[in-house]
């Protein structure tokens, strides 16, 4: 008989546009094959007010059962974000204070705490997303010694959070994405766990695209792609700073394509070209078409669209602040990094005027892709991380 795995996220759905939920919907429907998998999460698709939306307590997606709980209470962006000032003010130094703040930050989701109590021995192992929220901190607390966490972590000052701290102390392993999340978590963390292995995600992109269709379907030439959410976390409104700035010095005929969903103004400029929320089939003829992909957040803890470039040959530019996509770049050969208006502006011009370099990385990319990121390997290494929680009980 099949070992019963509970995996426990804040989001996850088709709809659901996250790169950490993301993950935990392909491991789990591919992990599946040798296990019996639930899903228990929240009813909310919109991280920022956590809002319920589905309405089922439970389904079935893509042969995974998914068990939905409600959130007690919206999240209150105004008084939420005053908080997060607060807290880069040296508020909120007590564990009590910080778990309140981990409350309202959400999803505030009591009735899944209460399943875990309820029917915590009825698995086998607890496989939990993202170091930051309620559900993983709490969830933690209640089944400790059969828990494997996957933290997503990044350089943030909630790291030294008391209750986040605890994430990575509490339970028999950790399932890192890459290697220098797991040496910045065992820097900053004393005691941290120290049975680990490295995952990520296995990369599947389209063997081929329809040829130029998406450059001829929105009048595109020479253009970089940001894919993500729109938003200041991941730097978004530097990158149209840079940008603009880049325009006025160098007039060509470069633009700048989003695809995403917009949480800050985008600038009202011919030669930034704002998609929104796309088909898989555009994004994916998107990247595969353009110059090069472009990502320029300081926090990233591994970066699916990064590799996902790679895989389709592309190149990548990256702010070179964050050491996983820095690493990515170093590692693959496959990309350019800066840190600067004057180093983004070199690597833009170098990418437009070196075809043949820029087509030698991304080749290198998809090499680098096809060597660390293929699913048969990842779920090997969690399968082997949770048999060994399974028989430590």
């Amino acid at each position: 008989m099949k070992k019963k795995i509970c995996f426990v996220v804040q989001r996850y759905g088709l709809e659901v546009n996250g790169g950490a939920e993301l993950q935990c919907r392909q491991l789990a429907e591919h992990i599946s094959e040798f296990y019996d998998v639930t899903v228990l999460t929240t009813k909310a698709i919109d991280y920022v007010t956590w809002r319920d939306e589905y309405l089922a307590d439970d389904e079935i997606i893509n042969g995974v059962k998914v068990l939905r709980f409600g959130v007690e209470r919206e999240r209150d962006m105004e008084v939420f974000s005053k908080e997060v000032i607060e807290f880069y003010d040296g508020a909120f130094q007590t564990e009590r204070e910080q778990i309140k703040w981990l409350e309202n930050q959400g999803p505030y989701v009591p009735a899944l705490l209460s399943y875990i109590k309820k029917y915590k021995n009825d698995y086998d192992v607890f496989v939990f997303f993202t170091y930051l929220y309620y559900t993983t901190v709490m969830g933690i607390k209640e089944v400790a010694q059969k828990a494997i966490v996957i933290p997503d972590a990044h350089d943030e000052p909630f790291l030294a959070m008391i209750p986040c701290q605890n994430v990575f102390k509490l339970p028999q392993a950790i399932f890192y994405n890459t290697e220098e999340e797991r040496q910045l978590i065992e820097e900053k963390i004393t005691e941290a766990c120290l049975i680990s292995d490295i995952g990520g995600v296995g990369i599947e992109v389209p063997a081929k695209t329809d040829g130029d269709s998406f450059s001829r379907k929105y009048h595109l030439e020479n253009y970089m792609i940001y894919v993500g959410r729109i938003d200041v976390g991941k730097n978004c409104h530097i990158l149209f700073d840079y940008f603009q700035r880049y325009k006025h010095r160098n007039p060509n005929n470069l633009k700048l394509v989003l695809m995403g969903r917009n949480e800050i103004a985008v600038p009202q400029n011919d030669d930034i070209v704002n998609l929104g929320f796309v088909s898989d089939k555009d994004k994916f003829a998107g990247i595969a078409e353009a110059d090069f992909l472009i990502l320029p957040s300081e926090f990233e803890s591994l970066s699916m669209v990064i590799l996902e470039a790679f895989a389709m040959e592309v190149p990548v530019l990256v702010n070179g602040v964050c050491n996983v996509l820095r690493s990515h770049c170093l590692k693959s050969n496959g990309g350019l990094y800066y840190k600067n208006y004057e180093e983004f502006e070199g690597c833009v011009n170098y990418m437009l005027n070196h075809p043949a370099e820029c087509k030698a990385m991304g080749m290198n990319g998809s090499v680098y892709v096809a060597e660390n990121y293929k699913w048969s390997v990842i779920v090997d290494k969690l399968g082997k991380l949770i048999e060994f929680v399974a028989d430590r009980r």
